[in-house]
């Protein structure tokens, strides 16, 4: 009897030990930042993370819901961060915060900075001390609503009363101790239909600090997230809201000092005891199993819940948080930009102006603000978010975030201080800054860039708005592509694709897309070769006046290299550079503006063509909208040009 209950009692455990294992929950979100650095194992800033680590799961008594320390001497110095939902037993915080340090360094390991969030607590460590506050500045953070709306009838009075609870416990929240700073409340709408909602900050916050930042929480459940759904949360680094239409948080906080922990006294002697223990053996495993469950259904249904959610979105779950990590709070680009003052203006593009920025932290920023009366404005800032976040080269414009706020739509990218090469290329003025090395560096910077695209990225990825004005130049004058709103995204394998709506610039399109709509990897290179015969030549590609009559680009570059005097369309003030290495860059820009799609070289081919100290060229058929008499004079020149070295630079 006795072995049987041993095997009873151990097949009971070993079946909970396997549902834990198998029930481990995850992060709703999590974060892992490499910008500054990584570390080993063996690194003196791991052993101070497992220090931060141990001064949270080693205490056995547990006193708060808050921990705010420092570990170690810089630069390994660790700066941590975890915090509880203010209405968790201390006994289940400690819990969720013993799974988020066993989790989330195994996610992020070997980024030295991460953020991961549970429903009922988060944890974030980093080697920075302003790295909370700099990430509190991308407000929220993470958010989800549960796919179920408020009924058309109820929709007006539940927003209203939604509106009015929240901004109640944001308050409430704000004013609250150092110990609890947050707030429960909950309202009716409709035929008495509840609405439960929670707001907390850290408690190191201020009275403003906290109201702003739950402010940024609530600015984005009206409509960004959450607009007519009976649930969500809004999760930032340093306060969250949720609210439900279920009551979802414990109405009374427990205490905050843990309970006693005195021995409880002696079980009674004698047969009685025997009986009970017998008792216990027989129901608790019947408890354990019936817990389990309970429990293993609801995380089954919450998950169905969420891959629902996920098809609602029409996005996948892990690049929807990515997506949301990089979100900024209207009111913080707003103060940044002086209220996007004329003297922050940058320029104006086709979808709407750029404006100079400062974060509070310091960081310069460049912001477009897309215009609110453009049709296609929101699909093409949507496909901007999702493309240029993922891409990361050094020539290439990054996109540090972007705000989505009622009407407003914009893009943060890092600031490129030498504004666009158009302003270089086409101003009498600013072109003797431009000499060859420079240009030719701006050349080979932009095919490198082009190239990363089509064939080194995560992402193949066709730009179809190369021109002169989206290419940023930096204090170094090093060229970085900008403007994606008018990307494709191709298959790996996937080599052409079509469209009814033509977009881009005229002068740099390929012929096949102005007149069919086919796009491909090769009409970035036909734009490609329009911006490399600009930059050599120092004219637009529009019509200019040459001589007696008007002449555009093609026509008057293809004339001069039939006819022997391709010299004659370099910019007057490369004077002095070494003419071969020039011509060597228009015969490679003559091959990439070739009418015939399959006569264009790829961009590795240009990148090769750029960089080998020795190589022979194909010699190139026509351009594409080059005038008639240009295509009459090739039937009657007899001079064939031919590139066969190309020396290196």
């Amino acid at each position: 009897m006795g072995m049987s209950r041993v095997v009873h009692i151990s097949i009971v455990i070993h079946f909970y030990l396997i549902s834990i294992a198998i029930c481990q929950p995850n992060f709703i979100t999590h974060l892992c930042i490499d910008t500054y650095g990584n570390y080993t194992n063996s690194s003196t800033y791991n052993a101070n993370l497992n220090t931060f680590f141990n001064s949270i799961s080693s205490n056995s008594q547990i006193n708060s819901r808050y921990y705010n320390i420092s570990v170690g001497k810089e630069p390994d110095r660790v700066y941590g961060e975890a915090l509880c939902g203010s209405d968790m037993a201390f006994q289940d915080c400690h819990r969720c915060l013993n799974n988020s340090i066993r989790l989330l360094p195994r996610l992020c390991q070997p980024q030295k900075e991460a953020y991961g969030w549970y429903d009922d607590c988060m944890l974030i460590y980093a080697n920075r001390t302003d790295a909370l506050w700099t990430l509190s500045t991308r407000q929220p953070s993470y958010y989800l609503s549960n796919g179920n709306s408020v009924s058309d009838n109820n929709v007006e009075e539940f927003n209203r009363v939604l509106g009015s609870l929240l901004n109640r416990i944001q308050n409430e929240a704000a004013s609250g101790g150092s110990q609890l700073k947050y707030a429960t409340g909950n309202a009716t709408y409709g035929s008495l239909k509840n609405v439960y909602a929670f707001a907390q900050c850290d408690p190191d916050l201020s009275y403003q600090s906290c109201f702003n930042c739950l402010g940024d929480c609530i600015n984005n459940v009206f409509p960004s997230c959450c607009n007519n759904s009976i649930g969500a949360r809004v999760i930032g680094p340093k306060c969250k809201i949720r609210y439900e239409q279920d009551l979802f948080y414990n109405i009374t906080s427990p205490p905050l000092t843990p309970p006693s922990t005195a021995p409880s006294p002696p079980p009674p002697s004698g047969n009685g005891s025997n009986k009970g223990t017998i008792a216990v053996l027989i129901i608790v495993p019947i408890v354990v199993l019936i817990a389990l469950a309970v429990g293993f259904t609801y995380l089954c249904q919450r998950r169905k819940r969420r891959k629902n959610i996920e098809s609602l979105n029409g996005e996948n779950y892990e690049e929807s948080r990515g997506y949301m990590s990089l979100q900024y709070g209207f009111d913080t680009i707003r103060v940044a930009t002086d209220n996007f003052s004329d003297a922050n203006k940058l320029g104006r593009g086709g979808f709407g102006i750029v404006y100079k920025g400062k974060l509070t932290n310091g960081q310069e920023i460049a912001v477009k603000r897309l215009s609110r009366d453009y049709g296609q404005g929101d699909g093409e800032f949507k496909t901007e978010v999702m493309l240029v976040a993922k891409l990361q080269h050094r020539n290439l414009v990054r996109l540090l975030g972007f705000c989505l706020e009622k009407e407003e739509r914009l893009l943060i990218y890092e600031f490129v201080p030498n504004t666009s090469l158009d302003h270089f290329l086409f101003d009498v003025s600013m072109q003797s800054v431009l000499d060859w090395p420079t240009r030719y560096k701006i050349i080979i910077g932009i095919a490198r860039g082009i190239l990363y695209l089509h064939e080194d990225s995560r992402l193949r990825i066709i730009h179809r708005d190369l021109k002169a004005s989206n290419i940023l130049l930096d204090a170094d004058m090093t060229p970085k592509i900008a403007d994606f709103g008018m990307a494709r995204l191709f298959g790996v394998d996937q080599t052409r694709g079509d469209t009814n709506r033509i977009v881009g610039t005229y002068g740099y399109m390929a012929p096949e897309y102005v007149f069919h709509g086919f796009f491909s990897v090769k009409s970035d290179v036909y734009s490609f070769g329009v911006l490399v015969l600009e930059v050599i030549t120092g004219r637009k590609n529009s019509g200019f006046q040459n001589e007696e009559y008007t002449e555009d680009l093609f026509s008057f570059v293809w004339r001069n290299w039939r006819e022997g005097t391709a010299i004659s369309v370099i910019d007057p003030i490369l004077s002095t550079a070494s003419k071969t290495d020039i011509i060597s860059c228009i015969h490679m820009g003559l091959l990439c503006v070739q009418e015939s799609v399959d006569d264009r070289p790829t961009m590795s081919s240009v990148v090769l063509m750029l960089s080998s100290s020795s190589l022979s060229l194909p010699v190139p058929s026509h351009p594409s909208f080059i005038s008639v008499n240009a295509r009459q004079s090739e039937s009657i020149s007899t001079n064939e040009v031919s590139i066969t070295d190309i020396h290196p630079r």
